[in-house]
C-alpha cells in the first residue's frame, strides 16, 4: 500500500525545514500527529528515532520510526513497524517558484494489510497524512506572515 501526497507551502524553504524539523512541537500545530518527541536523540538527524500516536481509526496507536536518512532541506527518510505493518515514509522538499514544495511518500508493507484493506485504512491514514500536511503549511505560511511583517534591519 502506499500513499503519496505533495502541497505546495507560501514560505521559503528553510522556514518550512524549520517547521518540520522541529518535531517536539508538532502537537501545537497539528492533531495529526499526537505525544511527539524523540525516543533517541534530539533532532532531525539519521540514527534518531522519533515517537508519536496517530489514531486512524477509534484506538490510538503509537509508533517510533527510526530515521534512516536525512539530508536537511531535502530529504527525511524513517521507518518502522507495528502490529505487523512495515512502513517507510519519504519526505522530499524542493523550492520552486518562490514556494516550498513538500512531497510525503508512506510505503506499507506486511500480513496485516489484508486486514488493513478490510477496514478501509487507506483511506484513514491518507487522510491523516493531508491533515499534517496541511498544518505544515498552515504553521510555516503564518511564520512566514509574522516574518514578513516585522521591520526590516536598518541599512549601513
Amino acid at each position: 500500500m502506499v500513499i503519496e501526497e505533495e502541497i505546495s507551502i507560501s514560505a521559503p524553504l528553510p522556514l518550512v525545514w524549520q517547521v518540520f524539523s522541529g518535531f517536539e512541537n508538532w502537537d501545537d500545530w497539528t492533531s495529526a500527529c499526537q505525544m511527539c518527541h524523540y525516543q533517541e536523540g534530539s533532532e532531525m538527524v539519521s540514527g534518531a528515532c522519533v515517537s508519536f500516536v496517530v489514531k486512524p481509526f477509534v484506538f490510538p496507536v503509537r509508533v517510533a520510526p527510526r530515521i534512516t536518512r536525512c539530508d536537511p532541506g531535502r530529504e527525511v527518510v524513517w521507518e518502522g513497524g507495528r502490529l505487523g505493518i512495515h512502513a517507510v515514509h519519504t519526505w522530499r522538499f524542493r523550492e520552486e517558484k518562490g514556494k516550498t514544495m513538500l512531497f510525503s511518500s508512506e510505503r506499507f508493507s506486511g500480513p496485516l494489510l489484508l486486514l488493513g484493506r478490510l477496514i478501509s485504512i487507506h483511506s484513514r491514514l491518507h487522510a491523516l497524512t493531508r491533515e499534517l500536511l496541511m498544518g505544515i503549511k498552515a504553521e510555516a505560511e503564518a511564520r512566514s506572515r509574522v516574518l514578513n511583517t516585522l521591520p526590516s534591519a536598518p541599512r549601513p
